[in-house]
């Protein structure tokens, strides 16, 4: 008797994304006004657009340099050192990936051994932990919600003594997605000591560092160049998410390591494209304050109408998300919530079960105001007007 095809148990038992769960489960409602996704409400410069179109025009279609096309690699250096006070020397510090998204595969793949245990302060982008499984690394889940959403050195202590595994990193984001939250120097300054202590890995995910209202950005390279693998890239500081292009810095000799997992992975990104990222690192800081202004403006529009309607906020510091607290009249459900206003009321959020699987997240929902101005206020009168007939009705 022929035996069963098989599949890899370790995708087998992996959990489908919720994220992308609900967004299937809502797709089919007709009219629904999504207020879901993090992509922002702006088009790329024509700048970056012409050199994309130069490129292709110029032939640059052939297959680039894997590590990625050492121009571009030397402007991200220039670029992030003169940013954020830096002190990358070369240009081998950096890989070009595509996206965020397979820099975060590379990075886990290159970093934990099977068994190794990473520690996620939740609530967190949930793609994380699918890469997680497909590394085979072991989630340390830390609960950010009873500090606001800041993880604290005595956490990171105490998730490291009582872990059942060893301990090989952290993974870091901020400015963060889902809440907004971010560091200042003296937190990051703090935790930083403890990473140091205890000699694991900072995986620091800064991909949204240009979109921090107040202050200036402070990167954990700063702070500890040696432990701290820095990952960044241009979809949401330059609306160029559909271009997938991720960095990731860090010290060579594991730079180099990590190398050979992106080569395996997506062995490059197309030519022209790294031609309009070279052109991202060059463009003036004015369009960035722009779209950071915006947001900033339909953030403070969003949370004084929710926290109008009751919803409890931690006001967000960065990003383009707010994750709000169900009023407790509303319930803890915040999927069934979120499912019931997308039915009902045609406007969709995402349910806070979406990101980590801590039950303090349940009774959240994490807004985008990356939408236009438009579609921000025209969510906004539903959901007030879904949230007023709902305690009307009773």
């Amino acid at each position: 008797m022929d035996q069963p095809l098989t599949i890899n148990p370790i995708v087998k038992n992996m959990a489908p994304d919720k994220l992308l769960g609900f967004q299937k489960e809502i797709s089919q409602i007709p009219d629904v006004l999504k207020l879901t996704f993090g992509e922002p409400g702006f088009n790329v410069a024509d700048s970056i657009k012409q050199a994309a179109i130069k490129a292709i025009e110029a032939n640059r279609s052939h297959y680039a340099e894997s590590q990625g096309e050492a121009p571009l690699r030397q402007a991200v250096v220039d670029y992030f050192n003169q940013r954020y006070h830096l002190n990358y020397q070369s240009r081998d510090q950096v890989i070009i990936t595509s996206g965020v998204t397979e820099a975060i595969n590379v990075i886990f793949q290159t970093l934990l051994a099977p068994g190794d245990g990473l520690l996620v302060p939740e609530p967190a982008y949930g793609p994380y932990f699918s890469s997680l499984d497909l590394a085979h690394g072991v989630c340390i889940s830390v609960d950010t919600t009873i500090h606001e959403f800041k993880l604290t050195p005595a956490q990171v202590e105490a998730a490291i003594e009582h872990s059942e595994v060893p301990v090989k990193a952290i993974l870091l984001n901020y400015p963060n997605n889902p809440t907004g939250m971010t560091y200042n120097r003296t937190e990051l300054e703090a935790l930083a000591q403890v990473f140091k202590k205890h000699h694991i890995w900072v995986i620091s995910d800064e991909i949204y560092s240009e979109l921090t209202y107040q202050g200036q950005h402070v990167s954990m390279a700063e702070l500890l160049p040696e432990q701290t693998i820095l990952l960044n890239g241009l979809s949401k500081s330059h609306a160029m998410t559909g271009y997938r292009v991720g960095f990731i810095l860090g010290p060579e000799d594991t730079i180099s390591e990590m190398q050979k997992v992106h080569g395996a992975l997506a062995f490059a990104i197309p030519t022209f494209i790294q031609d309009a990222a070279q052109m991202a690192m060059v463009e003036d800081d004015d369009r960035i304050n722009m779209m950071k202004a915006t947001y900033q403006k339909r953030r403070d529009y969003m949370v004084e109408i929710l926290e109008g309607l009751g919803f409890t906020i931690a006001k967000p510091a960065g990003a383009f998300y707010i994750f709000a607290k169900l009023p407790v009249d509303l319930g803890t459900d915040g999927h069934q919530f979120a499912l019931n206003m997308a039915q009902v009321a045609k406007v969709a959020v995402i349910p806070g079960e979406c990101f980590g699987g801590l039950p303090s997240s349940q009774a959240y929902i994490r807004l985008s105001y990356a939408a236009s101005d438009e579609d921000v206020k025209a969510g906004l009168t539903r959901i007030s007007q879904y949230v007023t007939a709902l305690r009307v009705n009773g």
